[in-house]
């Protein structure tokens, strides 16, 4: 996947309705397999959950039958990053001019699907073009884990195994029903796949055969994916023709306590209070209700949004990944960056610029793995020495100021 913070579970739960004593006393007790990579014993308590959940007898033992548990996926759930990446190292990253360049691409490539979609669903091609860069740079990242080892590692061990038992039979569901080939379904540690990144469940309740062979496949269709991630949007709120918000200018001293993307106004409101349009124009008023967006406070971009913001943030639950959605279908229009600048005095790098730094701390006799324009644990071990080494704030982060004075040799 794309660098961006972990992401967060917004798919809806699937709670198993019929579940015998024996399932909810495990469920609240330790588990008698904590640490075995062996899910024989807890395949066995979930069978009948499974089975009332529609799994059949063929499909659980033909993918369940010596099932190993892969702990790297409880590590990850478990794992609270030291580094938190600031709003403008996500955004530089997510919305660079390659993926620009490459979303324009998939636009004209794909534009008899898109047209269709947006005829069906309402949802225009730059923004669902969007979500499938950030959700897969367009199919370029699909994860790695098969799903149902993660997903069944995750049912049996660490925290919220009812929800990813949940996703579990919903994987095999996916499976019996004949969507996708069992090697093809892999995807993140938590579950999500394809093209658009959908959880099980998701898939079962949105996915779509949008290219007419008969089944929903989000991993090797393209055009399936896209027709189901313009149905997902359609299915959450979004209103064709509206935008999802627009850059603004806020008045000196206006407050923030209490605003934020829930707390919408009308736009009468606002032009009361003194925000404008960034470029000093009244705002329109076709907007309707929208409420104010402000991710770096109140000297950094900020942003009056509507409903359709909202459709962008079910997505995924995380408001900067919504903007940087937003920001790359605007982008994909033909708008330019934001008029106002991130309040820092080192901004971050895009992936092209991330891929220099890699190979400018290699050079330096860094071990730091691949060069592929992901700033992980050992680019910033790397990137800490050699700001400790230059007398810099040692705080491993990759920006423009490491970059240029390591440019400079």
């Amino acid at each position: 996947m794309t660098p961006r913070p972990s992401k967060p579970f917004t798919m809806a739960l699937v709670r198993v309705a019929a579940m015998s004593a024996a399932l909810v006393s495990a469920l609240l007790a330790p588990s008698a397999w904590a640490q075995s990579t062996d899910l024989s014993a807890c395949m066995a308590e979930l069978r009948p959950a499974a089975r009332t959940g529609k799994v059949s007898d063929a499909t659980w033992t033909r993918h369940t039958a010596g099932l190993q548990a892969d702990f790297s996926v409880i590590e990850k759930l478990n794992f609270q990053p030291e580094f938190r990446m600031p709003i403008w190292d996500y955004m530089s990253a997510l919305v660079d001019e390659e993926r620009v360049s490459d979303g324009a691409a998939r636009l004209t490539q794909h534009r008899q699907a898109l047209v269709r979609a947006e005829d069906r669903f309402g949802v225009d091609p730059a923004t669902v073009v969007a979500v499938w860069g950030v959700e897969s740079n367009f199919g370029q990242t699909f994860g790695k884990y098969p799903l149902v080892q993660a997903l069944g590692t995750l049912s049996c061990h660490g925290r919220r195994q009812s929800f990813f038992r949940g996703e579990f039979f919903a994987a095999l569901r996916i499976l019996q029903a004949g969507h996708i080939a069992p090697e093809r379904l892999v995807g993140s540690w938590a579950g999500a796949f394809g093209h658009t990144q959908f959880m099980p469940t998701t898939f079962e309740r949105l996915a779509v055969d949008f290219d007419g062979d008969g089944r929903a496949d989000l991993m090797d269709s393209s055009v399936d994916a896209l027709g189901s991630t313009a149905n997902f949007l359609a299915r959450a709120g979004w209103q064709s023709g509206l935008p999802w918000g627009i850059e603004v200018k806020l008045p000196a001293g206006i407050s923030l306590a209490g605003e934020g993307r829930r707390s919408k106004r009308p736009v009468s409101e606002w032009t009361a209070r003194g925000v404008r349009r960034i470029d000093g124009a009244a705002l329109p008023e076709s907007l309707g209700n929208v409420g104010l967006l402000t991710l770096a406070g109140a000297n950094g971009p900020a942003f009056l949004v509507t409903r359709n913001f909202d459709a962008l943030y079910s997505y995924n639950a995380a408001e900067s990944y919504g903007l940087a959605i937003a920001h790359l279908s605007d982008r994909l229009r033909g708008g330019g960056p934001f008029a106002t600048p991130w309040p820092t005095d080192d901004a971050g790098l895009s992936r092209a610029e991330r891929r220099e730094l890699q190979g400018l701390l290699t050079l330096r006799g860094h071990d730091i793995g691949p060069i592929d324009g992901m700033l992980g644990d050992k680019s910033r071990e790397a990137i800490r020495a050699e700001q400790k080494r230059l007398g810099m704030e040692a705080n491993g982060r990759g920006g423009q100021k490491i970059l240029k004075t390591l440019r400079g040799g």
